[in-house]
């Protein structure tokens, strides 16, 4: 038997020059039977933020300045609190995460997961070699870092209780993000889950401004281990 989802499920989407995509994002979120949303705009340089105040429903917040991923998930997660939230799902901006998974993630909370960390390398079918290789080398760096093995700890797709939100502190504004929350996690003792996820990679997702790079990913897992 099916556990029922909890009362109060928020979705943050933290974009970066978005504008383009918001709309269908938001859209096939709503159409997946969640509508209460909020897109965190970190400082875009195009109409993001417009377009996604127009948004019946969506709860739009900006950064001025570009701060980073970590920094606008954190702004997010802090909004769907401060609205009550049960469970806040946090997935990416970019059309690469299926909403259809949300629905999985919520119903693994609501039977007493702290964490549901959604996993692309569960079944990497799609997956371009570079990030595979690039993704389990991060894993290596995150389980010799803080002492939890997962298969994606770079993810942005995950689903938190709202015990979890009440513990997990990270300091990372940007990419560097993902992976303290692995060491939260451990550190607060939080039950967690991983799941596989159907990801999308389209000209434009593999090809926008923003997005994690080889190099970025050299940089980000230096500032993890001299941090």
């Amino acid at each position: 038997m099916n556990s029922p989802l909890p009362p109060s499920v928020w979705i943050v989407v933290p974009v970066f020059n978005e504008g383009d995509i918001i709309r269908s994002v938001i859209s096939e979120i709503a159409s997946s039977g969640f509508g209460n949303i909020v897109v965190v705009d970190d400082g875009s340089s195009d109409d993001t933020f417009v377009r996604a105040s127009e948004i019946g429903g969506v709860t739009a917040v900006r950064h001025l300045l570009n701060r980073g991923k970590g920094a606008a998930v954190r702004t997010g997660i802090e909004a769907a609190r401060l609205s009550g939230a049960d469970v806040v799902v946090t997935m990416d901006g970019d059309g690469q995460h299926d909403p259809a998974d949300i629905s999985t993630m919520v119903r693994l909370i609501a039977e007493g997961n702290d964490v549901v960390l959604g996993s692309r390398l569960k079944d990497h079918t799609g997956m371009p070699l570079y990030k595979v290789i690039h993704n389990r080398i991060g894993n290596l760096i995150v389980m010799l870092l803080y002492g939890l093995w997962v298969t994606d700890s770079q993810s942005g797709f995950r689903a938190y209780s709202k015990q979890a939100i009440s513990k997990i502190r990270t300091s990372s504004d940007r990419f560097a993000y993902d992976s303290e929350v692995i060491r939260e996690i451990r550190r607060n003792h939080l039950t967690f889950v991983e799941i596989p996820i159907k990801v999308r990679y389209t000209e434009y997702s593999m090809n926008k401004q923003g997005r994690m790079t080889i190099g970025k990913g050299i940089r980000t897992f230096i500032r993890m281990i001299i941090s």
